[in-house]
């Protein structure tokens, strides 16, 4: 059960038992559709006289529709409801230290258009690039240009604060206390949401993909990129803490005498896994050299070897190199994987990023190394699973901000 924050509540009104009821009917089309009204009522445990001012209220709103009949063993063909997702559109960016994306997609997950571009210095010029992509994708691709788009999402490689939207702090970035959601909002107009990138994925999964998480409602997704982070759900809900900055598992120390991490600290667990990591462990074994003794990475040396992708390629061809690192890589996972399952117990890990696209030789050791760390014999049998989605994990994570908010129980007491 659930305590009413006494600091932050929202009185219960006339009208909120049937919001409760619609938001109700609408996610369990999301989940089951296409879906009968008989269905519906049957799963609501509700007349279908109940039922159906809300669903009536949800197709004329232009969120839900009619998608032909189904077949049935007698009396009239049931017609059946869907989510509308045509036509309403989200625009979505992944904000990296190096190369950042931005892509049109439609409330359910699919892209539209998709470009690149190089991340810009200061979070200002980021603001005018973002205001003028943004009107020219949707000039482009939205017959309607702004008027069908339900707004914007940004995923950032940093702690966000989830009550006023500000950039808390973005150590690959060097940005600390930036509002880009004010200064974005102030340029197109639109509605602009902001989240960290592992929150934002976890948030894709739990929305965009409801039949894989429909079993499971307390989940992490680890995020490796560029660095190394954790979103948490728990009961349906992603767990943010007393300040919002649950989840940075990425910046735990797993060995103090390990490589500097950009946080300043040694032997973060970002240190050990993120790309960076397993490209400079790369570098390493080719060259056969040693690693540094103060523990930082040859970024001159490193900048001549191939990204992520390339080790990824390479493992796959048979490089024994490019396999023992990966290996290597998959044992740091496992690590902090174990310092996740021992304080949250969640139900299923998710794993994203790049690296997963060589999954076969990251999934031994991370289970290995994962049985190792943890106490309970149970962690040998946790679901630990690739995104599926390993092209657009974070744009997901952008689309679902937006979406999200819609589908969400609403916040009463």
């Amino acid at each position: 059960m659930r305590k009413i924050n006494t600091r932050n509540f929202r009185l219960a009104t006339r009208s909120t038992p049937r919001e409760v009821n619609r938001r109700i009917v609408l996610n369990l089309i999301r989940e089951y559709q296409p879906i009968s009204r008989a269905e519906l009522a049957r799963r609501m445990s509700v007349r279908r006289g109940t039922l159906t001012p809300l669903v009536r209220e949800l197709v004329e709103s232009g969120v839900v529709f009619e998608k032909g009949t189904a077949a049935s063993a007698r009396g009239r063909r049931p017609t059946m409801l869907c989510v509308r997702t045509r036509g309403r559109l989200v625009v979505a960016v992944d904000v990296r230290s190096g190369k950042s994306a931005i892509a049109l997609s439609d409330v359910g997950g699919r892209m539209l258009a998709r470009e690149t571009f190089d991340t810009p210095a200061s979070p200002d010029q980021l603001a005018e690039l973002l205001a003028n992509e943004v009107t020219r994708l949707l000039r482009l691709h939205a017959p309607n240009g702004a008027e069908g788009c339900q707004g914007i999402g940004i995923v950032l490689p940093g702690m966000v604060d989830r009550t006023t939207g500000k950039l808390i702090y973005a150590p690959r970035l060097g940005w600390r206390d930036v509002d880009l959601r004010a200064a974005v909002t102030a340029r197109l107009g639109m509605k602009v949401f902001i989240e960290s990138a592992p929150i934002a994925c976890a948030l894709a999964r739990l929305w965009l993909e409801p039949e894989n998480t429909r079993q499971v409602n307390s989940f992490a997704y680890v995020s490796v990129s560029d660095g190394l982070g954790v979103g948490l759900v728990v009961n349906g809900e992603v767990l943010r803490g007393e300040t919002h900055t649950a989840g940075e598992f990425g910046h735990v120390s797993l060995d103090s005498s390990g490589p500097e991490c950009v946080c300043g600290r040694r032997g973060c667990w970002e240190a050990l896994a993120c790309n960076a990591a397993t490209v400079e462990r790369y570098a390493d074994e080719l060259s056969g050299t040693l690693p540094r003794a103060d523990g930082k990475p040859r970024r001159a040396r490193k900048a001549s070897f191939p990204g992520i992708e390339e080790v990824v390629r390479r493992a796959r061809g048979g490089e024994p190199a490019a396999v023992r690192v990966l290996a290597e890589t998959g044992r740091h996972i496992g690590r902090g994987l174990a310092v996740v399952v021992s304080a949250l117990n969640p139900g299923r890990i998710y794993v994203g990023g790049e690296i997963t696209e060589g999954w076969e030789f990251l999934e031994g050791p991370i289970r290995d190394a994962l049985v190792e760390g943890t106490i309970s014999g149970k962690a040998g049998a946790m679901p630990v699973v690739p995104d599926s989605s390993l092209a657009e994990y974070r744009l997901l994570g952008a689309v679902a901000l937006v979406t999200a908010p819609g589908y969400a129980a609403l916040a009463v007491g």
